[in-house]
């Protein structure tokens, strides 16, 4: 990889892990709900992406099942979760995509794995599990039990699109957007309340952290990533997108002041490393599968 898609794979990781942090100082401290937090955001994507709607492509019912999973039911999720649990162990939690993408092409597609993806895939549950489980109690997190779901949401749509018939990138994004932003709208006036007067009242911090999302990261990271795909193989981009939990911990410490404990250094390690294990031996059926969901989504 030249220095300078290196240098631009590095700036789309870093505009990922950023927008994790922001996306949870937005629906915790700021109190913004979080399905109408989604809900702009997707709102925006559509709105900028507008001119993008066309080709009309051919199978939208498949697409709208494709925009539920990766977009309307993963957003929600996520950003529930993030509500609930600390920035920095949602970004390695998240990465469970990457196994999941592997389980269920075992389970539907007929992949085969040998023992260091299995391993792989072993140890990056291991790893979420001593993050999430709380000795104390006995229980596991609330938001990082959602975050896992949204993580298999997100790997199932994933596989489903790369099924489809291909399409280009920002059209893609265009009509998820589209799809997504009604229903998350719905969900949030159905089970949340004071969402305008929050957002509102959130101030330009709040509205420019919308901002950052809908350009930076759904339009400007994705094309970017989007573009890197295109150009390499996916066993070298899937392990260095591994920079993206690396700064969810980061700033999750630094900015948020969460704290640094054993729990989140060992479970990492022991987690990414599974993940690292996985990506450099890629799914042989959709090798790219795992990184579907950041290609339709920004990756959060």
């Amino acid at each position: 990889m030249s220095v300078r898609d290196f240098g631009l794979l590095f700036v789309v990781c870093f505009f990922w892990g950023v927008n994790l942090v922001m996306t949870r100082w937005v629906v915790a401290d700021h109190d913004v709900p979080p399905l109408f937090f989604a809900a702009v955001r997707f709102l925006g994507v559509a709105a900028f992406l507008i001119p993008f709607l066309r080709p009309v492509p051919p199978n939208l019912f498949t697409l709208f099942l494709i925009a539920m999973l990766i977009g309307c039911l993963n957003f929600a999720l996520l950003f529930i979760g993030l509500a609930n649990a600390e920035v920095s162990a949602a970004a390695v939690t998240g990465q469970l995509g990457v196994p999941i993408s592997t389980l269920l092409s075992m389970a539907f597609l007929g992949e085969k794995i040998r023992w260091r993806r299995g391993m792989g895939i072993a140890l990056a549950f291991a790893g979420v599990v001593v993050i999430a489980f709380d000795p104390d109690s006995f229980s596991l997190s609330f938001g990082l039990l959602l975050i896992v779901i949204a993580a298999f949401l997100g790997s199932v749509g994933g596989i489903i699109m790369k099924r489809m018939p291909p399409m280009k990138a920002l059209n893609l994004q265009a009509w998820v957007g589209l799809f997504s932003f009604a229903p998350l709208f719905a969900f949030s006036f159905l089970f949340e309340t004071g969402q305008v007067e929050s957002y509102v009242h959130g101030g330009w911090e709040v509205w420019l952290s919308s901002l950052f999302a809908i350009l930076g990261v759904s339009i400007f990271a994705h094309s970017a990533f989007y573009v890197l795909v295109k150009k390499y193989d996916v066993s070298l981009l899937s392990p260095l997108t591994l920079m993206t939990p690396l700064w969810g911990v980061l700033f999750g410490v630094t900015l948020l002041n969460e704290p640094f404990t054993w729990k989140l250094v060992i479970g990492g390690a022991i987690s990414l490393a599974g993940v690292f294990l996985i990506a450099i031996r890629p799914n042989t059926v959709l090798p790219d599968a795992p990184l579907a969901k950041k290609m339709a989504t920004g990756d959060s």
